[in-house]
Protein backbone atom coordinates (compact mmCIF):
# COMPACT_ATOMS: atom_id res chain seq x y z
CA UNK A 1 0.00 0.00 0.00
CA UNK A 2 0.80 4.36 -0.58
CA UNK A 3 2.71 5.20 2.98
CA UNK A 4 0.29 7.15 4.76
CA UNK A 5 1.95 10.98 4.60
CA UNK A 6 3.61 12.66 7.22
CA UNK A 7 3.18 16.31 8.50
CA UNK A 8 6.57 17.72 8.22
CA UNK A 9 9.72 16.53 6.40
CA UNK A 10 13.18 18.14 5.83
CA UNK A 11 14.55 18.52 2.37
CA UNK A 12 17.14 17.27 0.97
CA UNK A 13 17.34 13.70 3.12
CA UNK A 14 16.32 10.19 2.88
CA UNK A 15 12.76 10.45 4.36
CA UNK A 16 11.79 13.43 2.22
CA UNK A 17 12.51 11.52 -1.10
CA UNK A 18 11.39 8.15 0.52
CA UNK A 19 8.03 8.99 1.44
CA UNK A 20 5.17 11.83 1.11
CA UNK A 21 4.62 14.78 3.15
CA UNK A 22 1.60 16.59 2.55
CA UNK A 23 0.43 19.39 5.72
CA UNK A 24 -2.67 18.97 6.86
CA UNK A 25 -3.52 22.94 6.91
CA UNK A 26 -3.37 22.57 2.78
CA UNK A 27 -6.95 21.21 2.82
CA UNK A 28 -8.71 24.39 2.69
CA UNK A 29 -12.54 25.15 2.75
CA UNK A 30 -12.60 25.04 -1.01
CA UNK A 31 -9.92 24.16 -2.73
CA UNK A 32 -5.90 22.77 -1.64
CA UNK A 33 -3.19 25.15 -1.50
CA UNK A 34 0.30 24.29 0.21
CA UNK A 35 3.95 25.88 0.23
CA UNK A 36 6.30 23.40 -2.30
CA UNK A 37 8.94 21.91 -0.74
CA UNK A 38 8.04 23.05 3.21
CA UNK A 39 4.45 21.52 2.77
CA UNK A 40 4.18 19.05 0.59
CA UNK A 41 6.59 17.08 -1.55
CA UNK A 42 6.14 14.66 -4.98
CA UNK A 43 5.11 11.70 -3.00
CA UNK A 44 2.74 13.86 -1.76
CA UNK A 45 1.17 15.37 -4.31
CA UNK A 46 0.86 11.75 -5.55
CA UNK A 47 -0.63 10.79 -2.60
CA UNK A 48 -3.01 13.92 -3.50
CA UNK A 49 -4.05 12.20 -6.45
CA UNK A 50 -4.98 8.68 -5.22
CA UNK A 51 -6.95 10.44 -2.58
CA UNK A 52 -9.09 12.04 -5.20
CA UNK A 53 -9.42 9.17 -7.43
CA UNK A 54 -10.50 7.02 -3.71
CA UNK A 55 -12.92 9.97 -3.11
CA UNK A 56 -14.14 10.31 -6.98
CA UNK A 57 -15.02 6.29 -6.51
CA UNK A 58 -16.86 6.75 -3.43
CA UNK A 59 -18.92 9.46 -4.49
CA UNK A 60 -20.17 7.43 -7.24
CA UNK A 61 -18.40 9.86 -10.18
CA UNK A 62 -17.48 8.21 -13.18
CA UNK A 63 -13.58 7.65 -12.72
CA UNK A 64 -12.45 9.88 -15.75
CA UNK A 65 -10.84 13.68 -15.14
CA UNK A 66 -9.84 16.88 -16.76
CA UNK A 67 -6.79 18.04 -15.69
CA UNK A 68 -4.24 20.85 -16.60
CA UNK A 69 -1.65 23.16 -15.09
CA UNK A 70 -0.56 26.90 -14.91
CA UNK A 71 2.40 28.29 -16.00
CA UNK A 72 4.86 28.18 -13.04
CA UNK A 73 8.67 26.73 -12.97
CA UNK A 74 7.25 23.63 -10.95
CA UNK A 75 3.35 23.02 -12.01
CA UNK A 76 3.99 20.25 -14.60
CA UNK A 77 5.67 18.10 -12.51
CA UNK A 78 3.34 18.66 -10.28
CA UNK A 79 0.48 17.79 -12.28
CA UNK A 80 2.33 14.30 -13.61
CA UNK A 81 2.93 13.40 -9.96
CA UNK A 82 -0.88 13.45 -9.26
CA UNK A 83 -1.73 12.18 -12.84
CA UNK A 84 0.08 8.94 -11.35
CA UNK A 85 -1.72 8.98 -8.42
CA UNK A 86 -4.88 9.40 -10.24
CA UNK A 87 -4.23 6.32 -12.47
CA UNK A 88 -3.12 3.74 -9.60
CA UNK A 89 -6.62 4.41 -8.65
CA UNK A 90 -8.15 3.73 -11.74
CA UNK A 91 -9.33 7.00 -13.08
CA UNK A 92 -9.08 8.19 -16.91
CA UNK A 93 -6.98 11.19 -16.97
CA UNK A 94 -7.65 13.66 -19.78
CA UNK A 95 -4.99 16.56 -19.73
CA UNK A 96 -5.15 19.64 -21.63
CA UNK A 97 -1.50 20.72 -20.96
CA UNK A 98 -0.49 24.42 -19.81
CA UNK A 99 -3.81 26.09 -19.43
CA UNK A 100 -6.41 28.18 -17.47
CA UNK A 101 -8.72 27.41 -14.54
CA UNK A 102 -11.62 28.48 -16.97
CA UNK A 103 -10.07 26.14 -19.71
CA UNK A 104 -10.10 22.85 -17.43
CA UNK A 105 -14.06 23.70 -16.45
CA UNK A 106 -14.87 24.37 -19.87
CA UNK A 107 -13.06 21.12 -20.33
CA UNK A 108 -15.38 19.69 -18.63
CA UNK A 109 -18.30 20.65 -20.86
CA UNK A 110 -16.42 20.07 -24.47
CA UNK A 111 -15.23 16.93 -23.42
CA UNK A 112 -17.99 15.47 -21.47
CA UNK A 113 -16.45 14.75 -17.92
CA UNK A 114 -17.38 15.45 -14.59
CA UNK A 115 -14.71 15.72 -12.54
CA UNK A 116 -12.03 18.35 -13.37
CA UNK A 117 -8.11 19.16 -11.14
CA UNK A 118 -6.64 21.85 -11.81
CA UNK A 119 -2.82 22.66 -10.46
CA UNK A 120 -2.69 26.28 -9.78
CA UNK A 121 -1.24 28.24 -6.87
CA UNK A 122 -3.63 31.18 -8.64
CA UNK A 123 -3.00 34.41 -7.93
CA UNK A 124 -0.50 33.01 -4.88
CA UNK A 125 3.45 34.40 -4.84
CA UNK A 126 5.51 31.86 -6.43
CA UNK A 127 6.59 28.92 -3.74
CA UNK A 128 2.66 27.94 -3.75
CA UNK A 129 1.07 25.50 -5.10
CA UNK A 130 -2.50 23.69 -5.14
CA UNK A 131 -5.28 21.98 -6.89
CA UNK A 132 -9.23 23.51 -7.44
CA UNK A 133 -10.98 20.43 -7.56
CA UNK A 134 -14.74 19.60 -8.59
CA UNK A 135 -16.74 15.83 -9.57
CA UNK A 136 -20.08 17.56 -10.47
CA UNK A 137 -19.98 20.90 -13.14
CA UNK A 138 -20.48 23.38 -12.99
CA UNK A 139 -19.25 23.24 -9.18
CA UNK A 140 -16.16 22.67 -7.50
CA UNK A 141 -15.00 21.50 -4.20
CA UNK A 142 -16.60 22.77 -0.51
CA UNK A 143 -15.74 22.23 2.96
CA UNK A 144 -17.49 18.56 2.99
CA UNK A 145 -15.66 17.47 -0.42
CA UNK A 146 -12.36 18.82 0.81
CA UNK A 147 -12.61 17.55 3.81
CA UNK A 148 -13.58 13.83 3.21
CA UNK A 149 -10.32 14.30 1.09
CA UNK A 150 -8.18 15.42 3.89
CA UNK A 151 -8.87 12.50 5.84
CA UNK A 152 -8.78 9.92 2.93
CA UNK A 153 -4.87 11.35 2.30
CA UNK A 154 -3.92 12.50 5.82
CA UNK A 155 -4.93 8.61 7.09
CA UNK A 156 -3.73 7.00 4.15
CA UNK A 157 -7.04 5.61 3.26
CA UNK A 158 -6.26 4.63 -0.40
CA UNK A 159 -8.23 2.30 -2.78
CA UNK A 160 -6.04 0.65 -5.83
CA UNK A 161 -8.23 0.21 -8.77
CA UNK A 162 -7.61 -1.02 -12.60
CA UNK A 163 -8.54 0.95 -15.56
CA UNK A 164 -6.82 4.37 -15.09
CA UNK A 165 -5.14 5.91 -18.20
CA UNK A 166 -3.62 9.25 -19.69
CA UNK A 167 -4.81 10.85 -22.69
CA UNK A 168 -3.05 14.05 -23.81
CA UNK A 169 -5.41 16.11 -25.68
CA UNK A 170 -3.94 18.02 -27.82
CA UNK A 171 -4.19 21.99 -28.67
CA UNK A 172 -7.39 22.30 -26.38
CA UNK A 173 -6.49 26.23 -25.95
CA UNK A 174 -7.81 26.84 -29.44
CA UNK A 175 -10.94 25.12 -28.55
CA UNK A 176 -11.29 27.50 -25.73
CA UNK A 177 -10.73 30.34 -27.45
CA UNK A 178 -12.98 29.68 -30.28
CA UNK A 179 -15.75 28.59 -28.30
CA UNK A 180 -15.46 32.38 -26.46
CA UNK A 181 -14.82 33.95 -29.56
CA UNK A 182 -18.07 32.21 -31.47
CA UNK A 183 -20.37 35.25 -31.38
CA UNK A 184 -20.63 38.40 -33.20
CA UNK A 185 -18.15 40.83 -32.78
CA UNK A 186 -18.50 44.28 -31.10
CA UNK A 187 -20.24 47.40 -32.65
CA UNK A 188 -17.73 49.65 -30.88
CA UNK A 189 -13.68 49.87 -31.77
CA UNK A 190 -12.76 49.47 -28.43
CA UNK A 191 -8.76 50.24 -27.39
CA UNK A 192 -8.18 47.54 -24.50
CA UNK A 193 -5.53 47.13 -22.43
CA UNK A 194 -5.00 43.66 -21.66
CA UNK A 195 -2.49 43.19 -18.52
CA UNK A 196 -1.43 39.60 -17.28
CA UNK A 197 1.47 39.71 -15.15
CA UNK A 198 3.45 37.89 -17.16
CA UNK A 199 0.94 34.79 -15.72
CA UNK A 200 -0.94 31.87 -18.40
CA UNK A 201 -3.50 34.32 -19.12
CA UNK A 202 -0.99 35.99 -21.64
CA UNK A 203 -1.26 33.31 -23.72
CA UNK A 204 -4.90 32.89 -24.33
CA UNK A 205 -6.37 36.66 -23.63
CA UNK A 206 -4.89 38.67 -25.82
CA UNK A 207 -6.37 36.75 -28.39
CA UNK A 208 -9.86 36.25 -27.64
CA UNK A 209 -10.39 40.41 -27.34
CA UNK A 210 -8.56 40.43 -30.75
CA UNK A 211 -11.35 38.39 -32.12
CA UNK A 212 -13.84 40.39 -30.73
CA UNK A 213 -12.59 43.25 -32.41
CA UNK A 214 -10.80 44.90 -29.92
CA UNK A 215 -7.55 46.93 -30.31
CA UNK A 216 -5.43 45.41 -27.87
CA UNK A 217 -2.56 47.05 -25.65
CA UNK A 218 -0.58 44.25 -24.85
CA UNK A 219 0.61 44.84 -20.99
CA UNK A 220 3.07 42.04 -19.50
CA UNK A 221 1.62 39.10 -21.46
CA UNK A 222 4.72 37.17 -21.96
CA UNK A 223 4.79 34.17 -20.09
CA UNK A 224 7.58 34.53 -17.56
CA UNK A 225 6.81 32.26 -13.96
CA UNK A 226 9.18 34.62 -12.60
CA UNK A 227 6.96 37.34 -12.52
CA UNK A 228 9.17 39.79 -12.76
CA UNK A 229 7.49 43.13 -12.38
CA UNK A 230 4.32 41.91 -9.96
CA UNK A 231 2.53 39.08 -9.34
CA UNK A 232 -0.46 38.22 -11.23
CA UNK A 233 -3.78 39.51 -8.77
CA UNK A 234 -5.92 42.01 -10.34
CA UNK A 235 -6.65 42.80 -6.67
CA UNK A 236 -3.60 43.69 -6.02
CA UNK A 237 -2.85 48.24 -6.11
CA UNK A 238 0.75 47.26 -7.84
CA UNK A 239 -0.94 45.28 -11.06
CA UNK A 240 -3.71 47.60 -11.01
CA UNK A 241 -1.37 50.86 -10.73
CA UNK A 242 0.55 49.19 -13.82
CA UNK A 243 -2.86 49.13 -15.72
CA UNK A 244 -3.84 52.69 -15.33
CA UNK A 245 -0.58 53.73 -16.04
CA UNK A 246 -0.87 52.01 -19.56
CA UNK A 247 -4.52 53.33 -20.13
CA UNK A 248 -3.30 56.73 -19.69
CA UNK A 249 -0.37 56.48 -21.53
CA UNK A 250 -2.39 54.53 -24.54
CA UNK A 251 -5.77 56.26 -24.49
CA UNK A 252 -7.26 52.96 -24.09
CA UNK A 253 -11.29 53.11 -22.92
CA UNK A 254 -10.50 50.39 -20.79
CA UNK A 255 -7.79 48.05 -19.11
CA UNK A 256 -8.55 44.36 -18.06
CA UNK A 257 -6.34 42.59 -15.70
CA UNK A 258 -6.08 39.08 -15.32
CA UNK A 259 -5.21 36.90 -12.42
CA UNK A 260 -2.14 33.92 -12.74
CA UNK A 261 -4.54 31.00 -13.63
CA UNK A 262 -7.61 33.47 -15.42
CA UNK A 263 -10.83 33.17 -13.41
CA UNK A 264 -10.65 36.41 -12.43
CA UNK A 265 -10.94 40.23 -14.11
CA UNK A 266 -9.84 43.62 -12.69
CA UNK A 267 -11.17 46.48 -14.03
CA UNK A 268 -9.72 50.18 -14.93
CA UNK A 269 -11.28 52.80 -16.56
CA UNK A 270 -10.41 54.86 -19.79
CA UNK A 271 -9.05 57.82 -17.29
CA UNK A 272 -6.98 54.84 -15.46
CA UNK A 273 -8.60 55.17 -12.58
CA UNK A 274 -9.00 51.45 -10.61
CA UNK A 275 -12.67 50.34 -10.07
CA UNK A 276 -13.01 47.54 -7.35
CA UNK A 277 -14.26 44.32 -8.74
CA UNK A 278 -17.77 44.88 -6.74
CA UNK A 279 -18.14 47.83 -8.21
CA UNK A 280 -17.90 46.43 -11.60
CA UNK A 281 -20.51 43.78 -10.72
CA UNK A 282 -23.23 46.65 -9.44
CA UNK A 283 -22.10 47.66 -12.87
CA UNK A 284 -22.46 44.44 -14.68
CA UNK A 285 -25.82 43.77 -12.46
CA UNK A 286 -27.33 47.31 -13.58
CA UNK A 287 -26.49 46.26 -17.42
CA UNK A 288 -27.88 42.72 -17.49
CA UNK A 289 -30.77 43.22 -15.61
CA UNK A 290 -31.82 45.66 -17.76
CA UNK A 291 -31.82 42.65 -20.53
CA UNK A 292 -33.57 40.12 -17.86
CA UNK A 293 -35.88 41.54 -15.07
CA UNK A 294 -36.25 40.19 -11.82
CA UNK A 295 -32.50 38.27 -11.73
CA UNK A 296 -31.28 37.15 -8.66
CA UNK A 297 -27.37 37.95 -8.08
CA UNK A 298 -25.14 36.36 -5.50
CA UNK A 299 -22.59 38.54 -3.59
CA UNK A 300 -20.28 37.71 -1.16
CA UNK A 301 -20.02 39.20 2.33
CA UNK A 302 -16.87 41.32 1.32
CA UNK A 303 -18.99 43.05 -1.26
CA UNK A 304 -20.67 46.95 -1.58
CA UNK A 305 -23.92 46.85 -0.30
CA UNK A 306 -25.15 48.45 -3.57
CA UNK A 307 -26.25 45.47 -4.69
CA UNK A 308 -29.44 46.01 -2.04
CA UNK A 309 -29.45 49.67 -2.55
CA UNK A 310 -29.19 50.55 -5.97
CA UNK A 311 -32.31 52.13 -7.22
CA UNK A 312 -31.99 50.99 -10.46
CA UNK A 313 -31.65 47.36 -9.51
CA UNK A 314 -34.37 48.15 -7.18
CA UNK A 315 -36.74 49.15 -10.15
CA UNK A 316 -36.20 46.46 -12.47
CA UNK A 317 -36.48 43.18 -9.76
CA UNK A 318 -33.05 42.60 -9.04
CA UNK A 319 -32.65 40.59 -5.77
CA UNK A 320 -29.34 40.22 -4.02
CA UNK A 321 -28.11 37.50 -1.74
CA UNK A 322 -25.25 37.87 0.37
CA UNK A 323 -23.35 34.89 1.07
CA UNK A 324 -19.72 33.23 2.26
CA UNK A 325 -16.68 34.39 0.40
CA UNK A 326 -14.79 31.66 -1.91
CA UNK A 327 -15.32 30.77 -5.74
CA UNK A 328 -16.42 27.13 -4.55
CA UNK A 329 -19.37 29.24 -2.30
CA UNK A 330 -20.52 31.31 -4.60
CA UNK A 331 -20.43 29.19 -7.42
CA UNK A 332 -22.87 26.43 -5.97
CA UNK A 333 -24.54 29.16 -4.63
CA UNK A 334 -25.25 30.87 -7.88
CA UNK A 335 -26.40 26.73 -9.01
CA UNK A 336 -28.76 26.33 -6.61
CA UNK A 337 -30.60 29.55 -6.63
CA UNK A 338 -30.35 29.33 -10.79
CA UNK A 339 -29.23 32.85 -10.10
CA UNK A 340 -28.49 35.05 -13.02
CA UNK A 341 -24.94 35.59 -12.33
CA UNK A 342 -22.59 35.85 -9.03
CA UNK A 343 -19.41 38.47 -7.91
CA UNK A 344 -16.98 38.22 -5.38
CA UNK A 345 -15.14 41.53 -4.71
CA UNK A 346 -11.45 39.58 -6.02
CA UNK A 347 -12.91 39.60 -9.24
CA UNK A 348 -14.52 35.85 -9.54
CA UNK A 349 -17.83 36.33 -11.48
CA UNK A 350 -20.08 33.52 -12.21
CA UNK A 351 -22.05 34.11 -15.11
CA UNK A 352 -24.93 31.67 -15.51
CA UNK A 353 -27.32 30.32 -18.21
CA UNK A 354 -28.44 31.78 -20.65
CA UNK A 355 -25.40 34.58 -19.95
CA UNK A 356 -22.42 31.44 -18.86
CA UNK A 357 -22.49 27.93 -18.12
CA UNK A 358 -21.88 29.15 -14.19
CA UNK A 359 -18.17 29.06 -13.89
CA UNK A 360 -15.66 31.85 -13.23
CA UNK A 361 -14.20 32.54 -15.91
CA UNK A 362 -12.17 35.86 -16.18
CA UNK A 363 -12.03 36.33 -19.99
CA UNK A 364 -15.45 35.76 -19.93
CA UNK A 365 -16.18 38.26 -17.59
CA UNK A 366 -14.19 41.13 -19.74
CA UNK A 367 -16.56 40.05 -22.31
CA UNK A 368 -19.45 40.85 -20.33
CA UNK A 369 -17.18 44.54 -19.35
CA UNK A 370 -17.00 45.14 -23.32
CA UNK A 371 -20.61 44.10 -23.90
CA UNK A 372 -21.63 46.64 -21.17
CA UNK A 373 -19.41 49.22 -22.82
CA UNK A 374 -20.75 48.23 -26.25
CA UNK A 375 -24.78 48.55 -25.39
CA UNK A 376 -23.64 51.67 -24.20
CA UNK A 377 -22.31 53.63 -27.45
CA UNK A 378 -22.49 57.13 -25.93
CA UNK A 379 -20.75 56.76 -22.58
CA UNK A 380 -17.19 55.81 -21.63
CA UNK A 381 -16.50 53.15 -19.03
CA UNK A 382 -16.09 56.26 -16.34
CA UNK A 383 -19.53 57.42 -16.89
CA UNK A 384 -20.86 54.33 -16.50
CA UNK A 385 -18.74 54.40 -12.91
CA UNK A 386 -19.61 57.67 -11.92
CA UNK A 387 -23.34 56.57 -12.21
CA UNK A 388 -23.26 54.45 -9.54
CA UNK A 389 -24.19 55.92 -6.33
CA UNK A 390 -21.10 56.95 -3.98
CA UNK A 391 -19.50 55.03 -1.49
CA UNK A 392 -15.97 55.14 0.38
CA UNK A 393 -14.50 51.42 0.27
CA UNK A 394 -11.28 49.87 1.42
CA UNK A 395 -9.13 47.44 -0.77
CA UNK A 396 -9.02 43.83 0.88
CA UNK A 397 -6.76 44.27 3.45
CA UNK A 398 -5.07 41.01 4.52
CA UNK A 399 -3.05 40.61 8.12
CA UNK A 400 -0.99 38.15 8.36
CA UNK A 401 -2.46 35.35 10.98
CA UNK A 402 -1.59 31.75 10.82
CA UNK A 403 -3.18 28.69 9.43
CA UNK A 404 -3.46 27.03 12.83
CA UNK A 405 -5.06 29.72 14.56
CA UNK A 406 -6.99 32.20 12.44
CA UNK A 407 -10.42 30.65 12.59
CA UNK A 408 -10.10 30.54 16.53
CA UNK A 409 -9.51 34.45 16.19
CA UNK A 410 -12.28 35.00 13.84
CA UNK A 411 -14.67 32.89 16.34
CA UNK A 412 -13.30 35.44 18.80
CA UNK A 413 -13.66 38.19 16.64
CA UNK A 414 -17.58 37.13 16.03
CA UNK A 415 -17.97 36.96 19.19
CA UNK A 416 -16.83 40.47 20.55
CA UNK A 417 -19.46 42.25 17.79
CA UNK A 418 -22.22 39.30 19.47
CA UNK A 419 -21.30 40.15 22.33
CA UNK A 420 -21.54 44.44 21.75
CA UNK A 421 -24.93 44.00 19.90
CA UNK A 422 -26.43 42.00 23.00
CA UNK A 423 -25.45 44.96 24.93
CA UNK A 424 -26.49 47.59 22.97
CA UNK A 425 -23.08 49.28 22.74
CA UNK A 426 -22.58 51.72 19.79
CA UNK A 427 -20.04 51.48 16.59
CA UNK A 428 -18.62 54.31 15.10
CA UNK A 429 -21.07 56.27 17.48
CA UNK A 430 -24.18 54.68 16.01
CA UNK A 431 -26.06 51.60 16.49
CA UNK A 432 -25.63 48.40 15.06
CA UNK A 433 -27.93 47.42 12.41
CA UNK A 434 -26.93 44.05 11.28
CA UNK A 435 -24.51 41.26 11.82
CA UNK A 436 -24.31 39.01 9.23
CA UNK A 437 -22.14 36.21 10.26
CA UNK A 438 -22.41 33.43 7.54
CA UNK A 439 -18.68 34.18 7.00
CA UNK A 440 -16.92 35.86 9.74
CA UNK A 441 -18.73 38.64 10.83
CA UNK A 442 -19.92 41.53 8.74
CA UNK A 443 -21.08 44.67 11.22
CA UNK A 444 -23.31 46.85 9.96
CA UNK A 445 -24.15 50.68 11.69
CA UNK A 446 -26.97 52.54 11.16
CA UNK A 447 -26.02 54.69 8.31
CA UNK A 448 -25.09 51.78 6.57
CA UNK A 449 -21.44 51.80 6.79
CA UNK A 450 -20.02 48.10 7.35
CA UNK A 451 -16.83 46.69 8.39
CA UNK A 452 -16.01 42.58 7.66
CA UNK A 453 -13.53 40.44 9.20
CA UNK A 454 -12.94 37.04 7.77
CA UNK A 455 -10.29 34.03 7.68
CA UNK A 456 -8.68 34.13 4.29
CA UNK A 457 -9.32 30.31 2.45
CA UNK A 458 -6.17 30.55 0.28
CA UNK A 459 -3.36 31.79 2.33
CA UNK A 460 -2.62 32.41 6.60
CA UNK A 461 -4.29 35.51 6.84
CA UNK A 462 -7.18 37.32 7.72
CA UNK A 463 -9.32 39.64 5.59
CA UNK A 464 -10.38 43.25 6.48
CA UNK A 465 -12.93 45.36 4.15
CA UNK A 466 -14.77 48.58 5.07
CA UNK A 467 -17.34 50.53 3.23
CA UNK A 468 -19.29 53.61 3.90
CA UNK A 469 -22.26 55.31 2.11
CA UNK A 470 -22.30 58.25 4.36
CA UNK A 471 -18.75 59.43 3.87
CA UNK A 472 -15.17 58.92 4.05
CA UNK A 473 -14.25 59.52 7.65
CA UNK A 474 -16.90 56.71 8.32
CA UNK A 475 -15.25 54.69 6.49
CA UNK A 476 -11.85 54.93 8.24
CA UNK A 477 -13.46 55.38 11.36
CA UNK A 478 -15.00 51.66 10.56
CA UNK A 479 -11.42 50.56 10.37
CA UNK A 480 -9.99 51.96 12.86
CA UNK A 481 -12.87 50.43 15.16
CA UNK A 482 -12.76 46.80 13.68
CA UNK A 483 -8.55 46.65 13.81
CA UNK A 484 -9.04 47.79 17.42
CA UNK A 485 -10.82 44.40 17.96
CA UNK A 486 -8.40 42.91 15.64
CA UNK A 487 -5.53 44.32 17.89
CA UNK A 488 -6.40 42.37 20.92
CA UNK A 489 -4.89 38.95 19.34
CA UNK A 490 -1.22 39.58 19.26
CA UNK A 491 -0.77 36.59 16.92
CA UNK A 492 -2.29 38.42 14.28
CA UNK A 493 0.34 40.57 12.39
CA UNK A 494 0.81 43.61 9.99
CA UNK A 495 -1.58 44.19 7.10
CA UNK A 496 -0.15 43.67 3.30
CA UNK A 497 -1.64 47.20 2.37
CA UNK A 498 -4.08 49.43 4.19
CA UNK A 499 -6.51 52.90 3.62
Amino acid sequence: MYPKPSQSLTPNTYAYEAGPMVKATGFREYDARWLFGSEINLMGIQALGLGLGTLLREMGVKPELVTGHDYRSYSSSIKYAMVTGLMAAGVKVHDIGLALSPMAYFAQFDLDVAAVAMVTASHNDNGWTGVKMGAQRPVTFGPEEMGRLRDIVLEGRFRYADGGGYRFVENFGARYIADLASRPKLKRRLKVVAACGNGTAGAFAPQVLEKLGCEVVPLDVELDYNFPRYNPNPEDMKMLHAIADKVRESGADVGLGFDGDGDRCGVVDNNGEEIFADKIGVMLARDLSKLYPDSTFVVDVKSTGLFATDPELIARGAKADYWKTGHSYIKRRVTDLKALAGFEKSGHFFFNSPVGRGYDDGVLTAIHVLDMLDRNPDKSMADLYRALPKTWGSPTMSPHCADEVKYGIVDQVVAHFEGMRARGDTIIGQKIRDLVTVNGVRVTAADGTWGLVRASSNKPELVVVVESPASEANMRAMFAAVDAVIRTHPQVGEYNQTI
